[in-house]
């Protein structure tokens, strides 16, 4: 995985996205629908209708990312509102990318103190 610099915000494009959109579409869904600079540094998460793609968009200082996930079983964990935009941590981004459900991740067994 790719680091992000330190006060990077993370966004997922809540919704549904044409997973057609390139650079410039995924760019000017962020300023239309997301009122958001696509420049600015933050990174923005889109996932297609059937759920098992999502592609990600990021401006570093020296160009665009355009990058692309493609679960091969199961789905991405979406909200359900049908627009707007939710803030995601890098632990929660790091969930998502791997299908988990980020939403309410739960520890499998009870830390003992030593």
């Amino acid at each position: 995985m790719i680091s992000l610099p330190a006060g990077t915000r993370i966004w997922i494009a809540a919704g549904v996205t044409d997973m057609r959109c390139g650079f410039q579409g995924l760019a000017a869904k962020v300023q239309t629908a997301l009122g958001e600079n696509p420049l600015g540094g933050n990174v923005y998460i889109f996932r297609g209708r059937r759920g098992d793609l999502v592609k990600i968009l990021w401006a570093s200082e020296d160009g665009i990312w355009l990058l692309a996930k493609r679960l091969e079983r199961g789905r991405f964990i979406w909200p359900k509102a049908d627009g707007g935009k939710v803030h995601l941590s890098s632990a929660q981004l790091a969930m998502l990318l791997e299908g988990i459900d980020w939403r309410q991740p739960r520890r499998t067994a009870a830390l003992s103190m030593l």
